[in-house]
């Protein structure tokens, strides 16, 4: 087996890194400074690379520091969930990792049905724009957005999107939007991480070019939505992901529907290895049921 580093000299360096401070981190473990500090040196010893700069003015994580951090970070968490599942006596615990936005626009709205249909399961969400590490045992469900290119991964899409313009009633009817060519004399909110930008929209659906500067700009569908809902443009967003702002009719497609691009661009993603975990089987079923509800309104 490949040499692991002392789990002691590890949570010593995740402590201090994360805090940004050696006395910090001894308050956290319950250790003094020096230890601490023992403890770090000894690391960077074994890895041959020094993890902190350090200064009269404190301690700065170095480069080589924030990599390893990136990965020992997520893999001592997974260690510390799976232990706290052994201690409370949880045997059938399932792990799902999510992108942001259909976690909190789309999959919290109908956790509550998973858990009465499955009380036995013990569900752990967590959301970020960085997919799980399945190596590092980070989750047994990884629910991705973009455009698949996973290898050795089972990937299995959940829905086809419409991507529309979107905004307030309010905004609609004061700059009388009623051609797409009418979007070219407004503000346009461009969604950093989206798979259809507005230049793939003006293409298809008009003749003239997407402007190449906007008000402003978000990295995540909740906040272009919520931007939109604020009357500070049009969002050009998935009418799935937003399907709690148009049925609150707090945005509208602005051309109804004919105006959509489709695409799969959300997929449950998982090693082979785990498709016969019963929590996982079952969460997969569920979460496929789920969507087809939404594809059959």
């Amino acid at each position: 087996m490949s040499y692991i580093p002392p789990i002691t000299n590890l949570q010593a360096f995740e402590a201090v890194a994360r805090r940004r401070s050696f006395a910090l981190a001894a308050a956290e473990l319950h250790l003094t400074a020096s230890a601490i500090s023992h403890q770090v040196t000894r690391l960077e010893a074994h890895l041959g690379v020094r993890l902190f700069e350090r200064s009269a003015h404190g301690v700065r994580i170095s480069p080589a520091g924030e990599s390893y951090l990136s990965r020992i970070g997520r893999a001592l968490s997974a260690i510390a969930a799976a232990t706290e599942d052994l201690r409370q006596g949880v045997r059938n615990s399932l792990y799902v990792h999510s992108a942001p936005s259909i976690a909190s626009l789309w999959l919290m709205a109908r956790l509550q049905g998973f858990a009465q249909a499955y009380p036995d399961i013990s569900l752990n969400l967590s959301s970020a724009h960085t997919p799980s590490d399945f190596e590092l045992g980070q989750s047994d469900i990884d629910i991705r957005y973009g455009v698949p290119n996973w290898p050795d991964l089972v990937v299995e899409p959940l829905f086809e999107e419409s991507i529309v313009p979107l905004a307030s009633p309010e905004f609609i009817r004061e700059h009388r939007l009623k051609r797409p060519e009418h979007l070219l004399g407004v503000k346009l909110i461009q969604s950093n991480v989206s798979v259809v930008q507005w230049a793939d929209w003006f293409s298809a659906f008009t003749d003239q070019h997407a402007p190449e500067r906007f008000s402003v700009r978000f990295d995540r569908a909740q906040m272009s939505l919520d931007a939109a809902t604020q009357g500070l443009g049009v969002a050009l967003e998935s009418t799935t992901i937003a399907g709690r702002h148009i049925a609150e009719r707090r945005l509208r497609p602005v051309f109804g529907l004919d105006k959509a691009i489709k695409v799969k661009a959300h997929f449950a993603v998982y090693p082979p290895r785990h498709a016969k975990r019963p929590a996982v089987e079952a969460f997969l079923a569920w979460l496929h049921g789920e969507a087809a509800k939404g594809q059959a309104t």
